[in-house]
């Protein structure tokens, strides 16, 4: 096997954390803002089914691209309307990138990072805009030899252009590589399918695995397991 010389990272629920609290916090802040006359729970209730519906089809080759301010603003508007409020969804998106711009690392990221940048090129490719990605970057302090984000690429994972485009810049093969995500389709998934080494990361309480794909052939529950894994490899 070719030696490995990069390690790629997912961002969110990776390297930082995104618990589902913080979401919710971040609806109560929205409401009050914007002073709806409504409860953080039944906004979040209306918007996340229009959320749910635009993970499912963001990947439909056959649809254009939609980033996630556009996704994330025309689920606020739906909800809005669905509950006869008057709210600016444009502002309740900003209002929702900003709380999201500023997710903490996981305790074992900074040590793992330090450890790993000292062996390999290291690069971050996420399923994000880059209004909240570009600064949660900037905050974890670390840097990234490239950066590469859904709305750069035009595309979501698992497609396989993310990651083919991911290989160009970095002018690796693709078992040069090692690619670290929490999701099971669209990180291990879609990493293996594009012949990386791909490494899913599974914390407690995560999301899982899928009965409809392949297992993922490289599991740790912390990034401190990287590098003895890579070592393996």
């Amino acid at each position: 096997m070719p030696e490995i010389k990069a390690v790629i990272f997912d961002m969110y629920q990776t390297l930082v954390q995104d618990p589902s609290g913080q979401w919710r916090t971040s609806f109560k802040s929205i409401v009050e803002e914007q002073g709806l006359g409504i409860t953080a729970e039944q906004l979040w209730q209306g918007w996340r089914e229009s959320e749910e519906q635009f993970r499912l089809r963001r990947t439909d080759p056959s649809l254009p691209f939609q980033s996630y301010f556009d996704a994330w603003a025309g689920g606020f508007r739906l909800a809005f309307q669905q509950m006869g409020v008057s709210g600016d969804a444009d502002a309740a998106t900003s209002r929702f990138f900003a709380d999201l711009s500023r997710r903490q690392p996981f305790p074992e990221t900074p040590q793992a990072l330090r450890e790993l940048q000292s062996r390999y090129r290291t690069a971050v490719l996420s399923n994000a805009d880059d209004g909240f990605l570009l600064p949660n970057l900037k905050l974890l302090d670390f840097e990234f030899e490239t950066v590469l984000s859904s709305e750069m690429a035009r595309s979501y994972k698992p497609q396989p252009e993310l990651f083919q485009e991911m290989l160009r810049r970095l002018s690796l093969s693709p078992e040069q590589t090692v690619y670290v995500g929490d999701r099971h389709y669209e990180d291990a998934y879609g990493a293996a399918s594009v012949g990386m080494n791909a490494v899913w990361i599974d914390r407690p309480g995560g999301r899982g695995l899928r009965d409809d794909l392949p297992p993922p052939k490289h599991r740790i529950t912390s990034l401190l397991e990287l590098p003895e894994l890579i070592e393996g490899l």
